[in-house]
């Protein structure tokens, strides 16, 4: 938007004793190369993706190349860790999607031909995207004339590198999207529907079925009152293993030392904001002054009393504080501040305005659009109507219609510079502004009410810990790491010193931990680790600067990738085996309470509870009003004829017997429109299943935690 030198003898005896020893040596300096070669790529492995290996080195090209597109959406010329971590992410999937489906792609014949690529950039079909870059924004209009001058200018050299990666990237992704869906399109039309299917799915969605039920919540039975034995929660846990596949994890015990401003990191703060006072009083330049001095950088808003701190709104408006005095310095939180009173006016709370805007999207349009506005200006002073010639030549085509109007508007409504325009303008006087969107004529044609208002020069100190002050809170660290180098020290010494240990279970590549920054690094370190080890960083320092805190941490445990061990998930086998154990004694109470009976009433009276009713539930219904995610009961009372009584249900939150009361059948199916939506329903979910089957089917060996 990158030979072998031959060998003359002369003796037998000797010429076969050189070129054994030379042979020896090209060998093996073959192999020692080799072998370094191999180990190199295996250092620089990033993944293992179907078999196939990725360098780290042509992995993180297209990171870079991703990154530069990343900076030209933003507008922004440096991303930040969060979004780099995006950036990866994103690169490592479309590398997954590359190889694992790209096999498929070939073995099938899918491609995009040049022919249909430029159909969809600049033929009769053009892709939305390139519609969206290319229409006008004031019609809305596709202009292929704009993609052909720009294919022409890229060709030619016209257009900037940046540019032109970004383009590339999205024919790139214009190609594989065109790809995926060819190979979708195929798919989910072997994924007939019949009519038969239609049929039943509309009847099922037409019938609506009002119910009355009995809940027995799990809740409603003690923990004391099941019994739960080793060999139940062992037998179900070898039942129930793909229920207990994890992912590689590490348990990361730590103790912070947090660095804070000591009491004189205060003192120090307080000594030189006042030894400052009396420049700031003095000095005639005070945004230079608070901008080279202060921690907060100049704000030339406009404030009402009540905009202000109390204490500042004060001395201001009711001690009649002078422009030029200064008030202060008064302690908020960790900062020291001076207040100078810099302007006071009388100003209106709002205005109403027009204008005329100029849209500026490169250096050529913005020397045509500054002639423009000059010789619009010139005639508007002249006594041109504003509002025709808004109508005729404003790119802002909401106000436009309008003669230029933007009714009545407050500070802070808009842009600062148009802002300060509207403001500052005389009654009907027309001011020229440059912002983000354009050049403006803008034309304040009332105001409002004039209240006094102030500019305020704030000038903060913040108090920020001194050298001495990390010092010494780094020597407690080190003091501590140093006299308990094992975890079990570790552990007394935290326990005797009333130390706070937190917890953190971390992913490979997870990036946080709460209450840390930049904990990357510790993350990093734990999965180099082995168990009741002290971690070490890449200094080989068992001490961690993240942020404001010095770490030192443990690795408690850690479990890998595969079915977790049973005492890992003791707990939570424990949880669905007692849910389980409740359910088996409220089935037996429920069925002793029917008995054969059917008489919802007197099962519930029996079961000390009470007859309750759901409506127009039907068998495609998410969940059940007042007992909630229920398929059993849904699927039941679809199924249920009326006025008959269910065998007790085993549900996800409890035991319920249903009887359905009423059923409406619903007006007569549309099958052919049913038919069209499970269709459309099965080519939305191909689109992602058939990708993550495919992805299921191969080997993915993530290693970028090495890296980053």
């Amino acid at each position: 938007m990158a030979t072998l030198q031959n060998i003359r003898t002369k003796a037998g005896l000797l010429v076969a004793i050189v070129i054994g020893l030379s042979l020896a040596a090209f060998i093996l300096g073959d192999l020692l190369q080799g072998g370094s070669s191999m180990f190199q790529r295996n250092r620089l492995e990033v993944g293992v993706i179907d078999g196939e290996s990725i360098q780290y080195p042509e992995f993180q090209q297209e990171v870079e190349e991703l990154g530069e597109i990343f900076k030209q959406n933003y507008g922004q010329n440096q991303l930040d860790d969060n979004t780099w971590a995006q950036v990866r992410e994103q690169a490592w999937q479309r590398k997954i999607a590359e190889i694992v489906m790209g096999e498929a792609y070939e073995d099938l014949g899918i491609e995009v031909s040049s022919e249909e690529l430029f159909d969809m950039l600049q033929g009769a079909n053009p892709h939305q995207i390139v519609r969206q870059i290319f229409s006008n924004p004031q019609t809305g209009q596709f202009d292929r004339n704009s993609v052909v001058r720009f294919l022409k200018n890229m060709e030619t050299g016209l257009i900037s590198p940046e540019d032109r990666a970004s383009w590339l990237n999205i024919e790139q992704q214009i190609v594989e999207e065109r790809t995926q869906s060819k190979y979708t399109y195929m798919v989910a039309k072997g994924m007939y529907v019949t009519g038969e299917q239609a049929e039943a799915s509309a009847t099922a969605g037409n019938k609506l079925v009002n119910f009355d039920y009995i809940a027995l919540p799990h809740s409603s039975v003690a923990d004391e009152d099941v019994t739960v034995t080793e060999t139940d929660l062992k037998d179900y846990y070898n039942a129930h293993k793909e229920d207990y596949e994890a992912e590689a994890s590490r348990r990361v015990e730590y103790i912070a030392y947090p660095v804070e401003p000591s009491e004189k990191d205060f003192a120090d703060a307080e000594e030189w904001i006042t030894d400052i006072k009396a420049d700031f009083e003095e000095t005639e330049n005070t945004i230079q002054f608070v901008d080279t001095n202060s921690d907060i950088s100049f704000n030339d808003a406009w404030d009402k009393k009540d905009d202000l701190p109390e204490a500042v709104g004060n001395w201001i408006f009711d001690e009649g504080a002078e422009v030029g005095s200064v008030y202060g310095p008064y302690k908020e939180g960790e900062s020291f501040t001076l207040v100078k009173l810099y302007k006071s006016e009388m100003m209106p709370d709002s205005v109403e305005a027009r204008h005329i805007l100029l849209q500026v999207t490169n250096q050529a349009e913005a020397i045509l659009a500054q002639q423009l506005a000059d010789s619009l200006k010139t005639m508007i002073e002249n006594g041109a109507d504003f509002a025709e010639l808004a109508r005729t030549n404003s790119d802002d085509q909401g106000s436009a219609i309008n003669g230029g109007d933007l009714g009545w508007f407050q500070r802070g409504q808009m842009v600062k510079p148009f802002e300060n325009a509207a403001f500052n303008n005389t009654t009907d006087s027309v001011t020229m502004v440059a912002t983000q969107f354009g050049i403006h004529l803008v034309q304040t044609t009332k105001r409002g009410k004039l209240t006094r208002q102030v500019q305020v020069a704030y000038l903060t100190r913040n108090v920020e810990p001194s050298t001495r002050t990390y010092q010494n809170v780094y020597s407690k660290a080190s003091q501590f790491v140093g006299e308990n180098p094992t975890a079990e020290a570790f552990n007394t010494a935290v326990t005797e010193q009333g130390l706070t240990k937190r917890v953190a279970n971390v992913s490979e590549n997870q990036r946080t931990i709460v209450g840390l920054e930049d904990a990357r690094p510790l993350i990093r370190a734990a999965y180099e680790a082995e168990v009741n080890d002290i971690l070490t960083n890449n200094q080989d320092s068992r001490i961690f600067e993240l942020g404001d805190n010095f770490v030192i941490a443990i690795l408690a445990s850690k479990t890998e990738k595969g079915i977790a061990p049973f005492e890992d998930v003791k707990a939570r086998v424990e949880l669905a085996v007692t849910k389980e154990k409740k359910a088996e004694l409220l089935v037996e109470k429920a069925e002793a309470a029917l008995n054969g009976n059917a008489d919802l009433a007197a099962a519930a009276t029996a079961l000390d509870t009470e007859v309750q009713t759901a409506n127009a539930i039907n068998f495609n219904s998410f969940s059940v009003p007042g007992i909630g995610l229920e398929p059993a009961v849904i699927g039941t009372v679809a199924a249920l004829d009326v006025d008959k009584v269910s065998e007790p249900i085993a549900g996800n939150n409890g035991v319920y017997v249903v009887m359905p009361t009423s059923v409406s059948e619903g007006a007569g199916v549309d099958v052919a429109a049913e038919k069209m939506r499970l269709a459309q329903t099965n080519t939305y979910r191909v689109g992602s299943e058939v990708f993550n089957v495919f992805r299921n089917s191969v080997e993915i060996e993530d290693k970028r935690a090495k890296f980053y």
